[in-house]
């Protein structure tokens, strides 16, 4: 029970009168900013998974963990096959570190230290850049609008607690994957890391320990040890995003942050033990950044957590913090889908320009040359990360991913050099996709590409958009023409695959990209839609099927040069 697992935790002095508090609402659990929330969100993932709350969850949450996790894999799978740098690094480490009893990486049975097979496996996951997102907002919930990245990069910790148990089924393993992401998408509602130049990854390294302990049994107060130690040891810092070329640490970072979570929690098992109560912690990231004791917070001026001399002892963390267990209205319903490679805040310009060419077919038929510019207009932070000027010359992929005016380029380019587009916004996103391909080393220095990125310029949509992000992704783009032509795209809010989107055919969309992506790995159509039908369908799997989900014969693999 919540109650006496609180009771029994072990804590830092100046919270044992603090006991930590559960509301129930019908679907939820709310762990109060004046409670233990680590040692909560330790209790909600062994009740959640365990079955304590039964089984009211709603057909469409399944569908979307189904979609989200084999999304994932199908990016991970096809970023080994063309030899992408880190992917391959951590996978043959993995592979260092033999363990019986331990988990697999993609593509292999033998068995390694789980929380390496993690790390390789979730580095795969996030190379591309291209799976789930989640912004961190919802205005159902008081508090929860906070507005975080985040990516679903923490499936692969599912997977290596079964092969280490041996004993989750499918449902399980979904169900699991439901609470990870419901632990990280709600944490990211409430509290904006990268206000504070914190990485994203923090809130999934949280889920992940949670989860991975929950799965293997561990109690609440080891969890709640493992949490401690993952936010007072590891908390990356945006320096792996600094630059203008990017390297491997900012694509391998869930996979690092989530290994050290892991390492921890298997640390916890075994009798260490971490900083208790960290949420309410003063010198913990959270208080820290944001106190609630002695001074005001401040986004904009770190001085002031600095000069807080008064933040210590006794105090709330800075948020509620609302988990759902029922019902549909879970965080991964929130979470958005890229369809194709491209950095998730660009999607409003994509469908823009997709807009732009499916209503005015004659613009693909007039070539690049009748195009005198370009203007997208978005909102911030979009404008100031990826619509940076300084990001028209990017060198590297992990750079070109995260220019605007590159990904903008790269699917107009496709467009004008077929000199026609689809009728329809769904046949359009698929046929001009965004492949790895799209930012490999000749695309990167492609002429066309880089002629048109000359041609774009940027605008700032000022508070009017500002207002409009997180709930929706407004963007708007004018494309001006040689002779006096203008076409405009209005404004963008939720492009194909944004989660408030109604009008694309995302299962449809969805299955082109699976195939696009598994079409570089496998040697033919029938095994790369016999390996993607094992995940669409993993809900049905047994625990032995389950273990095996990640494999696949690695030497029929297609043989690529690196793309890099």
């Amino acid at each position: 029970m919540l109650s006496r697992a609180l009771g029994a935790a072990r804590r830092p002095a100046f919270t044992r009168k603090l006991v930590a508090t559960v509301t129930r609402a019908s679907s939820t659990v709310t762990l109060p900013a004046d409670s233990n929330q680590a040692l909560g969100i330790a209790q909600y993932a062994k009740d959640f998974i365990g079955g304590k709350y039964g089984d009211d969850i709603d057909d469409h949450v399944w569908l979307r963990i189904e979609q989200f996790h084999t999304d994932s894999v199908m990016c991970g799978i096809s970023a080994l096959a063309l030899k992408t740098n880190a992917p391959t690094v951590l996978r043959e480490e993995s592979l260092a570190y033999p363990d019986s009893n331990g988990a697999t990486v993609f593509g292999s049975a033998a068995k390694c230290a789980p929380e390496k097979a993690i790390c390789a496996n979730a580095s795969a996951v996030r190379e591309w850049d291209s799976n789930g997102t989640v912004f961190g907002y919802n205005p159902n919930i008081p508090g929860h609008i906070a507005g975080e990245f985040g990516h679903n990069d923490f499936y692969p910790v599912v997977l290596a607690a079964a092969q280490v148990t041996g004993k989750i089924d499918g449902k399980t393993a979904l169900k699991a994957m439901i609470c990870l992401d419901e632990i990280r998408g709600r944490l990211a509602e409430v509290f904006s890391l990268k206000s504070y130049k914190i990485d994203h990854v923090v809130h999934g390294a949280i889920g992940s320990a949670a989860v991975y302990g929950a799965l293997l049994g561990a109690s609440a107060e080891e969890i709640e040890s493992a949490i401690g130690m993952t936010l007072a040891h590891y908390v990356p810092f945006r320096a792996i995003r600094a630059g203008k070329q990017l390297s491997d640490s900012k694509g391998a970072s869930a996979a690092i942050s989530t290994e050290a979570a892991v390492l921890s929690m298997r640390r916890a098992m075994r009798g260490f033990i971490g900083p208790r109560d960290i949420f309410r912690n003063p010198e913990a990231i959270f208080r820290f950044f944001e106190p609630t004791t002695g001074t005001t917070a401040s986004k904009d001026n770190v001085d002031i957590t600095l000069g807080n001399k008064v933040r210590w002892g006794v105090g709330p963390s800075p948020f509620n913090l609302v988990l759902s267990h029922s019902g549909a209205d879970f965080a991964v319903c929130g979470m958005h889908f890229k369809l194709g490679l491209y950095e998730h805040q660009s999607a409003g310009a994509l469908e823009a320009i997709i807009t732009a060419l499916v209503q005015n077919p004659e613009f693909a038929a007039g070539g690049l040359e009748a195009i005198e510019n370009i203007n997208i207009v978005a909102y911030e932070p979009a404008f100031g990360i990826i619509g940076d000027p300084a990001k028209k010359d990017p060198k590297t992929r992990q750079s070109a991913d995260h220019s605007m005016a590159f990904i903008v380029s790269r699917i107009l380019v496709k467009a004008l050099q077929a000199g026609k587009v689809p009728s329809t916004m769904d046949e359009a996103w698929m046929e001009l996709m965004l492949s790895p391909y799209d930012y490999g080393k000749d695309a990167l220095y492609d002429e066309a590409t880089r002629s048109l990125m000359a041609k774009i310029t940027f605008a700032h949509g000022g508070p009017d958009y500002d207002a409009k992000y997180p709930d929706g992704i407004p963007t708007s783009l004018d494309i001006s023409l040689k002779g006096g032509g203008k076409i405009s795209s209005g404004l963008v809010m939720y492009p194909s695959g944004h989660a408030r989107n109604t009008s694309a055919n995302l299962a449809r969309i969805l299955e082109h990209k699976n195939r696009l992506l598994g079409d570089l790995v496998f040697p033919d159509r029938p095994a790369v839609d016999g390996f993607v039908q094992r995940l669409v369908g993993m809900k049905s799997l047994s625990a032995a099927e389950v273990c095996d989900v990640y494999n696949f014969d690695w030497g029929r693999m297609q043989d690529h040069p690196c793309i890099d």
